[in-house]
């Protein structure tokens, strides 16, 4: 399969960012990292593998971004609402230079964003708050709440609440909307969850899709056996899903 790296010097992030390609044409998929992870490890935890047939066949071209989870919700040296404000700049990346990349290299006008666990997260936020930029979201093994403490998984905000946190929590703003226009560009965005039946964000997700529901989003909320919260696992989800 075609494979390119990019490395630039982002604007808003104020440092050089990283990201990889692969494939020719087809969908294009914004593809987020796990929990800190890199660009490069779905390559090589075999996930892009397990869409080989799909992206030679020109179906998909993912675009692999790199995380900074770790300046951001992750980084206890700040207080959250730095935190929080560190996310900010990386969404203004994603939609202001790395959108623009996809619409440069792809051509197309079908974009769908994905990830897993953290990633699910960035994937689902994202394509929320923009809906009018993308068609499709995949949040695979995911939790849409990060101030929610779910068993082991805890609160990334110690508490903190401002409207930034609010605003970047689908839990927490989905069940609000009333703006008609937003409201009509999520009711025609395809949203896809997938978690394991015993995963810690099972209880999180149920709510998420029952929020959906009550706002007349479709949605599907499919749910594995076992926690299902590994490459193994996620390597068999995205043939099914993407």
């Amino acid at each position: 399969m075609e494979r390119a790296y990019h490395k630039w010097f982002s604007e808003h992030l104020q440092r050089d960012m990283e990201l990889l390609v692969f494939g020719h044409k087809g969908k294009a998929v914004l593809f987020f990292p796990t929990r800190m992870a890199r660009f490069y490890d779905y390559e090589n935890w075999g996930v892009i593998n397990a869409l080989a047939t799909q992206i030679n066949n020109g179906e998909l071209q993912l675009f692999c971004v790199d995380s900074i989870d770790r300046e951001s919700f992750y980084n206890q040296d700040e207080h959250p609402e730095v935190r929080i404000a560190r996310h900010k700049q990386y969404e203004d990346y994603l939609v202001n230079e790395v959108v623009q990349l996809i619409y440069k290299i792809n051509g197309g006008d079908y974009i769908q964003t994905a990830g897993c666990s953290m990633g699910a997260y960035h994937a689902v936020n994202l394509a929320m708050k923009y809906p009018w930029l993308f068609k499709k979201t995949i949040g695979l093994s995911g939790r849409y709440d990060l101030t929610k403490n779910y068993g082991n998984f805890r609160d990334l905000l110690d508490g903190h609440q401002n409207d930034a946190v609010y605003f970047s929590m689908p839990v927490q703003f989905v069940p609000n909307l009333a703006d008609g226009y937003l409201l009509s560009e999520l009711r025609d965005l395809e949203v896809v969850l997938a978690v394991g039946k015993d995963d810690p964000f099972l209880p999180g997700n149920l709510e998420f899709g029952r929020l959906l529901n009550e706002k007349e989003m479709p949605n599907q909320l499919h749910i594995w056996e076992g926690t299902a919260h590994k490459a193994a696992d996620w390597i068999k989800m995205v043939p099914i899903y993407f």
